[in-house]
């Protein structure tokens, strides 16, 4: 199989991961104990990822919405929609006053 792939241009890595993590929009895809593979097909680099993986929401954490809380005296739904639409703290912080 190896010696077909080099000769169709095509050489495998494995890759020895131990978590890979996908982050999609508001979404985050881990993968633990993953199967990595880096493909490289006449110059181009191409990588397989087999393995079981959880889905999870990503958010601002607890400890932002606090500082903006603290910050602005707001509720926490209020901090947690500015840090939604700012860039940073000191932005959501900006937002809420």
């Amino acid at each position: 199989m190896q010696q077909m792939m080099k000769q169709m241009g095509m050489d495998m890595d494995e890759i020895d991961a131990d978590k890979v993590e996908i982050h999609v929009g508001d979404q985050k895809f881990v993968f633990k104990s993953p199967q990595v593979s880096k493909i490289d097909m006449q110059g181009q680099e191409m990588f397989q990822l087999q393995g079981d993986y959880t889905k999870e929401e990503q958010g601002p954490s607890q400890e932002d919405i606090e500082l903006v809380q603290e910050k602005t005296d707001c509720s926490e739904d209020e901090a947690r929609e500015a840090l939604k639409n700012a860039d940073d703290v000191a932005e959501a912080v900006i937002e809420v006053q």
